[in-house]
């Protein structure tokens, strides 16, 4: 019987092909985008064959939200544990601190809950967090309105709310005068600019008057009409979710929507602290995306603010 020699090879490893179009050149090791996914390029969602002005595909919505993008390694974490959506390369003719928003098509914002409030019921300025479906911060936002204005105006007050990015820049400013928001008063409805970067407009949100159903139109920075949102009749949050459905200025379709998330009965009923929903078409303007921003705001101070033990407004006839 002849002797067997064991042979032993050591064959390489082997990686899934890339997706179409993806090159993993000029990565370093660590932070190199796993196989399988889609490379998206910044800059490449704003605009396309069909699109309209603003960059967007009229169509029904579809397909799981969440990043345009894969999932990035060596997320920079701040001192208190928090964990950052890494800065991507900003395209061209992005206003800074924007660039963020080129990789993802659904964001999400939570207020915090403030203790002087649940406790004294004295109105505090509005802090909230706002994640990406990863739950990486994107940004940070803070109300800047005083003391008496809060505490004697409530939800229809005037505010400034200002939106910092991971580095402390103030990169989109918020502001809303004092309106009436009641179908009773069609001359002085709601409105909200969003500035980015602050004093520069972007658009503009503006409630259109309606006996029955919340309607607003963003407009861009020229007070163009681009798109226009649509509410419920009654807007109630109990044990479901408030969805404002974001249509294409004919209203036929629905291109995203800003959804009011049901936080559990304890939280709805003892704090005004609130979790949104903002969806968006990917290829959606930068600009427009921040528009969105705000009129998700404004949404929140209308119908889901409130103070002490005033109940919240279920509809724009009350």
């Amino acid at each position: 019987m002849s002797n067997t020699q064991n042979i032993c090879c050591i064959l390489p490893a082997h990686n899934p092909a890339l997706a179409p179009g993806f090159a993993n050149v000029g990565y370093a090791q660590g932070n190199q985008v796993p196989y399988g996914y889609p490379e998206y390029a910044p800059g490449n969602f704003q605009g396309g064959a069909g699109a309209g002005p603003y960059g967007f595909q009229s169509q029904p919505m579809g397909g799981p939200p969440g990043l345009g993008g894969p999932p990035i390694q060596n997320q920079p974490t701040a001192k208190d544990g928090t964990i950052w959506m890494p800065i991507p390369p900003p395209p061209p003719n992005c206003p800074p601190g924007l660039e963020y928003l080129t990789q993802i098509d659904q964001i999400l914002i939570h207020q915090q809950t403030e203790l002087l409030e649940i406790f004294l019921g004295f109105e505090s300025n509005n802090k909230y967090e706002i994640k990406n479906t990863l739950g990486q911060r994107v940004y940070f936002a803070v109300e800047d309105t005083d003391c008496c204005t809060r505490n004697c105006c409530g939800p229809s007050r005037p505010f400034t709310i200002r939106i910092m990015d991971n580095l402390g820049r103030e990169v989109i400013t918020l502001q809303r005068p004092l309106r009436c928001s009641s179908c009773c008063f069609p001359c002085c409805l709601q409105e909200i600019e969003i500035q980015a970067p602050p004093g520069t407009p972007v658009g503009y949100v503006v409630q259109n008057w309606h006996p029955c159903l919340p309607k607003f139109t963003i407009q861009d920075e020229r007070r163009m009409d681009v798109l226009k949102i649509s509410g419920p009749c009654v807007v109630c949050s109990c044990c479901e979710d408030v969805n404002f459905e974001v249509k294409t200025l004919d209203e036929i379709s629905t291109i995203g929507k800003i959804s009011k998330q049901w936080t559990g009965f304890l939280k709805e009923a003892f704090t005004d602290a609130d979790n949104f929903g903002v969806a968006f078409p990917m290829d959606l303007d930068v600009k427009m995306k921040a528009v969105m921003i705000g009129a998700c705001f404004l949404i929140d101070f209308m119908f889901f603010e409130r103070i002490g033990d005033n109940p919240q407004r279920t509809g724009v006839w009350q």
